[in-house]
């Protein structure tokens, strides 16, 4: 007879330190559990946390609470015609020409500016050097924004991740994302109201001008999407850039068989959102009184999927523990899109609007990082241990290669 494990406590030290093994326990023995702290029910499996993705009756109503109260309402929180038509007024500049033509040549500058800050060195921590700043200077840089401000937008954004991550709800942590709302209005509406009357080349104007049957962007809809944009955009492209070259240095192999053809950086790319994403957790909320994995569970509960082991979950992937840039149960060709098998940038109507320009960002920023980096290593002694357990990431990334 075999006794059922327990995974430790999502809110515990032991399971920031490691949720992969937490993941294994509960992917096999603990598919749903109703965690009283956090009043949530926690999904583990793939089909589970696709099915709460995919169908309707799992709405994102919790993000009245859970994302409001820090970004304002954005498209996240929309369903119907109103969903179809923001989403229609923001979707164009993030892919197609738009993103190629105008865009990737500012990807393209704002790493060139970060690599030439150590490329002599032959020395960086991947994090703080240039993974930490790289997207947010990206974004500052495609709205249009002064580059100064950089530090206050990182700061901005730091406090938005932090309020959307507040599972044990600190209330100063709380406290700190409400004041960002307030700060980030106060600083972007003039700036909204000044850029309609003069419009540019940049992403700001666009959004000012997008207009979709009859139906244009308000200054608050702008805001509200400004302010998404940077802490979804800055903090996952953050980590996922820093995550790829962990998994990349790690695994030499593999590591060589990407600097011999950077073809194959999308391939390392999707792997790594499946095998150590950016974000570890989505939250639903179902309209009506549902069954998940045998469990009844009442509407309006909160639905916490755990994106970090849906992805890990052996009855979807082959030997699921392993990086393995080479696998076959994951395709490249959808990896960026709604029909992608891994679930990082979620599925159905609301995935990620800004998964093309993820991809842009990383296919460009691991090409420049490597060329400027011969024979790149992992520094002696160097603890790359990841961190944080809403959203996760290497918290230092110190290497060593030949200067050029």
């Amino acid at each position: 007879m075999t006794t059922a494990r327990h995974a430790p406590d999502i809110l515990s030290a032991e399971f920031a330190a490691d949720p992969y093994s937490a993941y294994d326990i509960m992917l096999e023995d603990e598919p749903i559990v109703w965690h009283e702290g956090m009043n949530s029910y926690i999904v583990a499996r793939y089909d589970d946390v696709a099915r709460a993705f995919r169908e309707p009756v799992f709405t994102t109503d919790n993000y009245s609470w859970q994302l409001e109260p820090a970004h304002g309402r954005t498209i996240l929180q929309m369903s119907g015609r109103e969903h179809s038509i923001r989403r229609a007024l923001v979707v164009p500049a993030f892919r197609g020409n738009e993103l190629e033509q105008k865009f990737r040549p500012v990807i393209e500058r704002n790493s060139r500016q970060l690599i030439d800050g150590f490329r002599g060195r032959g020395e960086a921590d991947l994090v703080q050097d240039y993974a930490r700043h790289f997207p947010i200077n990206v974004i500052v840089d495609m709205l249009g924004l002064d580059q100064s401000d950089h530090e206050r937008f990182q700061r901005w954004y730091t406090a938005i991740i932090g309020f959307l991550g507040n599972l044990s709800q600190d209330p100063d942590v709380a406290a700190a994302g409400v004041q960002t709302r307030e700060e980030l209005a106060e600083y972007l509406i003039p700036i909204i109201q000044a850029r309609r009357e003069n419009l540019g080349d940049d992403l700001l104007s666009t959004l000012c001008s997008a207009e979709v049957d009859g139906t244009r962007m308000s200054d608050e809809d702008i805001k509200a999407f400004c302010s998404l944009l940077l802490a979804a955009g800055g903090e996952t492209t953050d980590k996922a850039i820093a995550s790829v070259f962990k998994n990349l240095l790690e695994n030499p192999a593999q590591l060589e068989a990407v600097q011999a053809d950077h073809g194959l950086i999308p391939k390392a790319f999707a792997e790594t959102l499946r095998y150590t994403p950016p974000v570890h957790m989505i939250m639903r909320q179902p309209a009506e009184d549902i069954e998940i994995a045998g469990e009844h569970v009442p509407a309006g509960s909160t639905v916490t999927c755990l994106i970090g082991a849906a992805n890990r979950d052996p009855r979807r992937f082959g030997n699921p523990n392993a990086f393995d840039i080479f696998r076959t149960d994951l395709p490249t060709e959808t990896a960026f899109s709604a029909a992608a098998n891994h679930l990082s940038f979620a599925l159905g109507r609301h995935f990620c609007v800004g998964a093309l320009l993820a991809k842009t960002e990383i296919e460009v920023g691991v090409a420049q990082l490597l060329e400027a980096m011969p024979n790149v290593r992992l520094a002696d002694n160097a603890d790359t241990h990841e961190a944080g357990v809403f959203t996760r990431g290497p918290s230092a990334l110190p290497v060593r290669f030949s200067p050029n």
